[in-house]
């Protein structure tokens, strides 16, 4: 997102799969591990370079959706640094900025999830995700929420049940090219991944 409010530079893997999925993801298990002793967190990255010792950019003048993708990327990028202090500084202040929200998108909505598993707010997510799905039947953002939460609880039947139900609907929906599902190109990929690998443990 850094040449836009709209644009996420999405470069996250999605652990699940056990090594084929590292990266930003283990950063957060041990984030959360330590804050809350719970099961991890499964946000993705969406970089955008702070470098050290520069002042955060003003976004006071930023219009919501502006402030909260970069909140939400200040946090992913902290994140995948292992800067644990802005990752508990910024995430707060990323969840607000979406409550500020005007217009809420299911791309919004898919944001807000990743950040509230991270804070340990996993009814929290898992209803973003429903209501994800509420609105825009089969989007295949519900079912990657539904699966982080799953993730999360170490809840293995739900966990299958959303790689499933991802499986059975994305080919229909990836010919919709709904922008958001570009602009998280990788995610969409390793989650899918994920779970084809999955069903091919299944079916041994």
């Amino acid at each position: 997102m850094a040449a836009s409010p709209r644009v996420s530079r999405d470069r996250t893997p999605w652990l699940v799969a056990g090594v084929a999925l590292a990266g930003l993801l283990a950063t957060l298990l041990v984030m959360v591990a330590r804050n809350s002793k719970n099961a991890p967190a499964q946000p993705e990255l969406a970089a955008i370079e702070q470098p050290a010792g520069e002042a955060p950019p003003d976004i006071s003048n930023m219009s919501p959706r502006e402030r909260f993708n970069r909140l939400y990327n200040r946090v992913m990028s902290a994140a995948q640094s292992g800067d644990e202090a802005t990752v508990t500084r910024f995430t707060p202040m990323a969840l607000m900025a979406y409550a500020q929200l005007d217009s809420i998108d299911a791309d919004a909505r898919y944001h807000a999830a990743l950040l509230k598993v991270h804070t340990g707010e996993v009814d929290a997510s898992r209803a973003l995700g429903d209501t994800i799905l509420a609105r825009n039947p089969n989007h295949l953002f519900g079912y990657v929420v539904r699966g982080t939460v799953a993730r999360f609880r170490k809840d293995q039947k739900e966990l299958a049940r959303a790689y499933t139900e991802f499986l059975k609907r994305y080919d229909q929906e990836m010919k919709l090219a709904r922008p958001e599902y570009g602009e998280h190109r990788t995610s969409m990929d390793d989650f899918r991944r994920a779970a084809l690998e999955a069903a091919t443990r299944v079916s041994k």
